[in-house]
């Protein structure tokens, strides 16, 4: 199977950058990774609402390796609230399963732009206006995380992001110090992204592949080029995050997310 050596080099820059991204903000680079892969996939005649669809899916499976070379730095600094992991990681599995095996093959591509348009926006607006939660609030109970695991399981499922832009706001929100909660959400991208990968490959089985090296929704290429350069940077990235302050932190990840949801809002409603 022959690469175009100037795909090989985008796919190599994309993965660079969104490696250092998911070690520091843990949001597992999917917010970076689907509208350039879906750039990419379109610069190469794949229909618009398929780029999209296979750019989601590939994206989501890269998480499965950057995931663990950014916990593993993470880690080191005691960083990891492993107590919730254990704790959203069974919903989560629930919720990936059903997006990816479920819902994802029956939404259209531009549906799916758009929700990862709005998600995005509404996760950087709570990081701008970095309200204060309430002093008493606290992680929810067993059933309670569960149930906050599927729903970011799912989320993360309909737009290919390691989940850190639903679960990094909602441990802010219940108190959980933002370094812990952004080492937490990098452990988080392992089972969001095996669950909703299995998912979508029993939901694309059947598919005719849209490009060399394609299996139904991934995009086989970009799934080894990305996630073998990702996962050199990431370590680096989970170091500079704790090296900044809070403050900056949340206006690097707020000021991310605005620029990809308008990229994906533009691609939603062009298809």
């Amino acid at each position: 199977m022959h690469i175009d050596p100037l795909l090989i080099i985008e796919l190599l820059a994309l993965g660079l950058v969104s490696g250092f991204l998911a070690g520091l903000l843990g949001i597992g680079g999917g917010m970076l990774m689907v509208p350039f892969l879906t750039l990419i996939l379109s610069g190469r005649g794949v229909e618009a609402g398929s780029s999209v669809k296979m750019a989601i899916a590939t994206s989501m499976a890269t998480i499965m390796f950057t995931s663990i070379s950014s916990v593993r730095a993470h880690h080191k600094r005691g960083a990891v609230r492993w107590d919730l992991v254990r704790g959203l990681a069974p919903g989560i599995l629930i919720g990936g399963l059903l997006a990816g095996a479920g819902i994802f093959a029956l939404l259209k591509g531009a549906w799916l732009a758009l929700v990862f348009a709005a998600f995005v926006s509404f996760s950087a607006f709570q990081m701008l206006l970095n309200k204060k939660p309430a002093p008493s609030r606290q992680m929810p109970g067993p059933a309670g995380q569960v149930g906050a695991g599927a729903g970011i399981g799912l989320l993360s499922g309909l737009v290919g992001a390691g989940g850190g832009f639903v679960s990094v706001p909602f441990m802010t929100w219940c108190n959980v110090p933002m370094h812990s909660a952004v080492a937490t959400s990098a452990a988080l991208g392992f089972p969001i992204a095996l669950a909703n990968t299995i998912g979508y490959v029993i939901g694309g089985w059947s598919l005719p592949a849209a490009l060399p090296g394609a299996f139904g929704y991934l995009y086989l290429p970009a799934l080894l080029i990305v996630a073998s350069a990702s996962v050199t940077m990431a370590p680096l990235g989970a170091r500079t995050a704790h090296a900044m302050d809070v403050a900056q932190l949340k206006r690097a990840f707020a000021g991310l997310l605005f620029l990809l949801a308008a990229y994906m809002l533009y691609k939603g409603l062009a298809a």
